[in-house]
């Protein structure tokens, strides 16, 4: 009962993800094809809020809800593996027409078709974790 309010907020996003077109797929077509530039400014909106988010966290020393500061990992300096694993993210959005966050509500929205995706994703989630150890990290 206590993690009821992530399952409101899960649904708020699914909501506003619907509102603002950006589980689409010709939306999302249009954006692979340089045709349109919603997606861009809705991407480029999230990452602007996302480093204002994380320079105040830093600048305030904010506290997580279980009251631990929050830390953020030191800088990768490996971009190849960034790289590849950018491209395989890549691929499967614009073969499947959804990133990982919209799947759930396109499956919501009436497309079951997405279960088949949502199910390649979590295969390929298990697979990561059974060849991690031996992935240049």
């Amino acid at each position: 009962m206590k993690n009821i309010k992530f399952m409101f907020v899960g649904i708020l996003f699914g909501i506003l993800f619907t509102k603002a077109e950006i589980i689409s797929w010709f939306r999302i077509y249009e954006m692979f094809r340089f045709e349109s530039f919603h997606m861009y400014g809705v991407i480029g909106s999230a990452v602007l809020i996302g480093a204002i988010g994380t320079q105040l966290i830093k600048s305030f020393k904010l506290k997580d809800i279980e009251g631990n500061l929050m830390r953020f990992p030191e800088k990768n300096k490996n971009y190849k593996a960034t790289l590849f694993g950018g491209t395989i993210f890549g691929l499967g959005w614009a073969l499947t027409g959804a990133c990982p966050g919209p799947m759930y509500t396109l499956v919501g929205a009436g497309f079951p078709v997405y279960l088949i995706v949502i199910g390649g994703a979590l295969l390929g989630t298990l697979f990561y974790g059974l060849i991690r150890h031996k992935l240049p990290h």
